[in-house]
């Protein structure tokens, strides 16, 4: 998953009722009609969210008769999942082993302005 990708996925859960929807999803796949009974806004409202979900890759969507239904992607989610804790731990696959970004800490005079 390259940096595009993790950041579009991280942009969707920034909204608390995205991080909501996914956690209900985890539970299985549902209707719009059963996850519209869990909020307080309308059906437009959902379909926003949810298409927000789907461009991150995060939820399917799928179709039978009148109703959406919706699962989590389990591929992507796994995909980010594994990314997140690559980049925030370092590995011998590390961005400042691969392009020789330097490591340390510095003081905190070499971020005040004199």
């Amino acid at each position: 998953m390259n940096y595009e990708e993790s950041a579009k996925i991280a942009k969707a859960l920034s909204e608390p009722k995205r991080v909501k929807i996914l956690d209900m999803l985890s539970c299985g796949e549902m209707c719009a009609c059963d996850i519209l009974e869990h909020f307080d806004f309308t059906q437009p409202t959902l379909s926003h969210h949810i298409k927000i979900l789907v461009e991150a890759g995060l939820v399917i969507a799928e179709k039978r008769g009148t109703w959406q239904h919706y699962s989590i992607n389990e591929q992507v989610a796994q995909q980010y999942i594994q990314g997140t804790v690559h980049l925030l731990t370092h590995s011998s696959e590390c961005i400042c082993e691969s392009e020789g970004i330097q490591k340390g800490v510095r003081s905190l005079s070499s971020f005040v302005s004199h």
